[in-house]
């Protein structure tokens, strides 16, 4: 077993033509393109998506290799999953050369190769560099090609940094590096989910709400607060995919996910000083203004030099802990304090904040400036109340949610209405006073 560490990028054909150039600043050992045929299998059940298993044979110059991926995880567009290869001497699954141990509890490995089929294939040029950065050695592949299921395709245009040896830190430096000339934007799809979901018949992937936050049972603050992060850059991603799509009613989710990290570092400031984040912080505000804009152009702020090192640096700062140098034994401690705890008494400060700005009937100015308090707030809760029973959270969230919705669409006598009705709503979380 090997885990996999790559970064996925999605580039334009300008600076595809770029590349060469570029990266011959580095020390580089290149391999010229050839041609690989990807066939994925599953089962009529779904079997393998099911468990979150990915199984392949890969072709390359008569010589072949069987690929099972499992379970991992993925934070930005920084791909971690184990990956089990097997050589085959022609083009035939044979599972039981796998480990026994990798599979789901209750598989019969014989039985499930017997009901698998080939379901969608990729076939592709790859040309590779070898590129030695601080302590690491990193594979940069170009992909060109498309993915097919059937009559269905879509073209492939990628480029993949994967860590061969040393230190996540130096794959995201590299990354950066590459980055600053513009062109390049994650891939939220991996080559594979974009198979299945064309095997699916491509249908429209739907517009997501941000989901409530859940933390793991006994989560400390700090574990939480990564948890949250994680979150967010799940939300952004794959918005970004939709809207890159050409689904413009996806910017506003997209915008909602840069709110929700700016919010997540405003909810954690009593803990992680201003300085552990000045570089986020002035980039995700950089990026705010443009996102806002209706006539914004997916393409073009997408795959700006500016957008992609916001989503780079975020997804270092996660990473590599990037708060840890800054934070002093008072707020460690707290951090490693119990997030429940935590939660139960930033809710109850949240519910004040908002009984205060709406405590009496405002006029149509006065709803307005308190639009951007309201969502906020409403972020806040979706981050900190997990714990707790999803009836009573998504009742009192609908108060707020009306209000808000309320002062955008500007209807005066119902916000008054909704104002009054989500200050009448009981407090769901401990020690939380009943209105």
């Amino acid at each position: 077993m090997t885990v996999e560490i790559e970064l996925k990028f999605i580039a334009t054909p300008a600076t595809i033509a770029e590349l060469p150039a570029q990266l011959a600043r580095f020390t580089t050992e290149h391999t010229a393109p050839s041609k690989l045929t990807n066939i994925y299998f599953e089962t009529a059940e779904n079997y393998l998506r099911s468990h979150d298993i990915g199984l392949r044979i890969r072709g390359f110059d008569d010589q072949y290799e069987m690929t099972l991926k499992t379970g991992g995880k993925v934070v930005g567009g920084l791909h971690q999953r184990p990956e089990y290869n097997v050589e085959l001497k022609k083009p035939v699954l044979k599972l039981s050369a796998f480990p026994k141990d990798i599979w789901p509890e209750g598989c019969k490995v014989a039985a499930l190769q017997k009901t698998l089929a080939p379901l969608f294939r990729t076939d592709f040029t790859r040309e590779k560099w070898v590129i030695t950065y601080g302590e690491s050695e990193i594979e940069l592949g170009l992909d060109l090609g498309e993915v097919v299921a059937g009559e269905l395709s879509e073209p492939l245009s990628e480029i993949e940094l994967e860590l061969k040896k040393g230190n996540t830190a130096d794959l995201l430096a590299l990354a950066a590096e590459i980055a600053e000339h513009g062109g390049l934007r994650q891939g939220g799809f991996s080559k594979a989910a974009r198979g299945y979901h064309l095997a699916k018949g491509n249908p429209v992937r739907e517009i997501k709400p941000l989901p409530v936050f859940q933390a793991k049972p006994k989560a400390t603050v700090e574990q939480a607060m990564a948890g949250m992060f994680e979150l967010a850059l799940d939300h952004w991603q794959y918005h970004e995919e939709l809207w890159a799509r050409g689904d413009k009613l996806a910017r506003p989710a997209v915008l909602q996910a840069v709110e929700t990290v700016r919010q997540i570092l405003v909810l954690f400031g009593g803990l992680v000083p201003r300085k552990a984040s000045a570089e986020l912080r002035t980039l995700l505000t950089d990026l705010v203004p443009v996102l806002e804009q209706k006539s914004a152009d997916a393409q073009e702020v997408c795959f700006s030099a500016a957008y992609l090192k916001c989503k780079l640096v975020l997804t270092s700062w996660l990473i590599t802990s990037g708060w840890t140098p800054f934070i002093d034994d008072k707020s460690a401690k707290k951090l490693e304090g119990s997030f429940k705890r935590f939660s139960d008494i930033m809710l109850g400060r949240t519910a004040a904040d908002l009984k205060e700005a709406f405590a009496q009937p405002l006029t149509e100015e006065g709803y307005r400036d308190q639009l951007a308090r309201l969502k906020r707030q409403i972020i806040t809760f979706h981050l900190l109340s997990g714990a707790y029973p999803e009836r009573d959270v998504a009742a009192y969230l609908s108060g707020w949610t009306e209000l808000q919705q309320a002062i955008i669409q500007k209807q005066l006598a119902l916000e008054d209405s909704a104002r009054s009705q989500a200050l009448m709503m009981d407090a769901f979380w401990l020690n939380g006073q009943p209105r």
